[in-house]
């Protein structure tokens, strides 16, 4: 490895679409400004076990896939805006979130997620995914929970 060349930070958020995972992505960005860091927006998906009636056709996972990697996109769209002076790279992996972002986040300089995303309940102060990443990552974890939320 050429020791000349620095070693750029990393900061891995979870995405899911939900206005919490989005106020991550944008805290995520502001962070990476102030230190250089390059950011890796990540969002899971898993074909789910039960997909309409009996009678249909379960999609193929690349369906699902193309619709998440759209989904993360516009994700990243809505918290970036028109500013692009921050590197983002989008990942669509297949799997568990929770599990998703431990695994994305090994070697992170820090992991970032929204306080609840698709997956919560109403009242919950932090949803299961983000319990899990503060229970188990190897980094520092910043959860970020939207204005306005109450606990």
């Amino acid at each position: 490895m050429d020791e000349s060349v620095e070693r750029k930070e990393r900061i891995v958020v979870g995405v899911d679409g939900s206005e919490a995972s989005i106020k991550a992505l944008e805290w995520a960005a502001a962070q990476a400004r102030r230190t250089g860091a390059r950011v890796e927006a990540v969002q899971a998906w898993e074909v789910p076990a039960m997909y309409g009636s009996g009678t249909m056709v379960l999609p193929h996972g690349e369906e699902f896939e193309a619709g998440v990697r759209k989904s993360l996109e516009s994700s990243i769209s809505r918290a970036l805006g028109d500013r692009r002076d921050v590197e983002v790279e989008a990942h669509t992996v297949s799997g568990h979130a929770a599990k998703v972002l431990i695994d994305m986040a090994e070697g992170a300089d820090l992991l970032v997620v929204g306080s609840r995303g698709h997956g919560g309940f109403v009242g919950a102060l932090v949803g299961s995914v983000s319990h899990y990443c503060v229970s188990h990552a190897e980094c520092p974890v910043v959860v970020v929970r939207r204005r306005g939320a109450t606990g």
